[in-house]
């Protein structure tokens, strides 16, 4: 069983999947800020621990967990289907935002799932570690990066490099890896809103 918070506004015509990493959970202050603004622009959300109760107190110790990427996508891949069981959500077109190495987990799980992801959004994240795998995403996926973040944006750059679907990389200035100065995370989420709002809902129409 794994922990998460689903909200739906009224009408919504879509939902995203919160992928989050390296220790983060459901309560990340930073995803929870993103997905308000997506609520507000009429698209579910789903934050749920990649990890079972369990699982996260090894991995406090071990830190085994939060980098078996293939673990993490494996449950991005359950959650997708759960959403397919439930009546009021199996019709809305499903977005992936993923965050450290919750991205990688993201695109490897959009990669096994095909159309069945219509865009994915990543910040600050790790999506090189979804190594060749990224040459099989379709979705439309867009890379967000603090300018202040280099050796990620470095990684991003690579990750890039690989991605063979539509694609873009924005480096928001002044941002650091955790994009904790002002004014940065709100970019952040308006750059994630009009990336959804473009190929997932718009596709979806």
């Amino acid at each position: 069983m794994l922990a998460g918070a689903l909200s739906v506004p009224a009408y919504a015509r879509g939902i995203v999947l919160f992928a989050h990493g390296s220790g983060s959970s459901r309560n990340s202050p930073r995803n929870t800020f993103v997905a308000n603004l997506l609520q507000e622009a009429g698209l579910g959300t789903l934050l749920f621990d990649l990890l079972t109760s369990a699982e996260e107190q090894i991995d406090l110790y071990t830190r085994e967990h939060r980098f078996d990427i293939p673990l993490l996508a494996e449950r991005m891949v359950y959650a997708t289907n759960w959403l397919e069981t439930q009546s009021d959500l199996r019709d809305l077109p499903v977005g992936y935002f993923g965050a450290s190495t919750g991205s990688a987990a993201a695109l490897v799980a959009a990669a096994k799932l095909g159309d069945r992801v219509g865009a994915i959004v990543s910040r600050g994240g790790r999506p090189d570690l979804a190594g060749p795998v990224l040459r099989h995403v379709t979705a439309p996926t867009l890379l967000i990066v603090g300018g202040d973040d280099d050796v990620v944006i470095d990684l991003n750059q690579v990750a890039y490099e690989e991605l063979r679907s539509v694609k873009d990389l924005k480096i928001v200035p002044g941002a650091s890896h955790l994009f904790e100065e002002p004014g940065t995370l709100e970019v952040v989420a308006t750059l994630t809103a009009d990336w959804f709002n473009r190929y997932l809902v718009r596709h979806a129409d």
